[in-house]
């Protein structure tokens, strides 16, 4: 990255897109190592968003956005998990994905139920994006099709 790209401040759909790549890193690390969310989210706004560590810069994000994610997946989770599962094949089951998807499928869903401001193709591709970043196989079709038929679910829509 060129110093003119670190000058140019980042706009507020860039913020937010970053806060969701963190608070599906953060997701993650709590499912993983069962770190607490206050924990988590106290360490990601103190050390991570916009900041550097371990030579690695990350984006500056949305704290607000990061927040509500973080805080509403796990407050809702058991009305997520059943969603998820349900869009699920019938074979599978939300335990045996990897915890990578299951932390993006879970912030997405949460954001389809709670975030109705924000239009579905925005919530589906930028959790395919994110997917992308992390898999390169069936990983970010899986999630764009589950999200997909949450969204036809809870908002009777589809992405666009």
């Amino acid at each position: 990255m060129s110093n003119q790209d670190n000058e140019r401040p980042a706009k507020t759909a860039n913020q937010r897109g970053a806060a969701r790549l963190a608070a599906v890193q953060a997701l993650y690390q709590m499912d993983i190592g069962g770190t607490g969310v206050l924990e988590v989210v106290a360490e990601y706004e103190a050390h991570r968003l916009g900041q550097e560590l371990d030579g690695d810069t990350y984006l500056k994000a949305d704290a607000s956005w990061f927040r509500s994610i973080v805080s509403g997946v796990v407050r809702e989770q058991t009305r997520l998990d059943p969603l998820i599962g349900s869009a699920l094949q019938d074979d599978w089951a939300l335990s045996r994905l990897d915890s990578t998807v299951r932390a993006i499928l879970r912030a997405g869903t949460f954001e389809l139920l709670d975030r109705k401001d924000v239009p579905v193709p925005v919530i589906v591709t930028e959790y395919v994006e994110i997917a992308h970043a992390f898999f390169e196989e069936d990983e970010p079709k899986l999630v764009n099709a589950v999200l997909d038929r949450i969204a036809k679910q809870v908002r009777g829509e589809a992405k666009k």
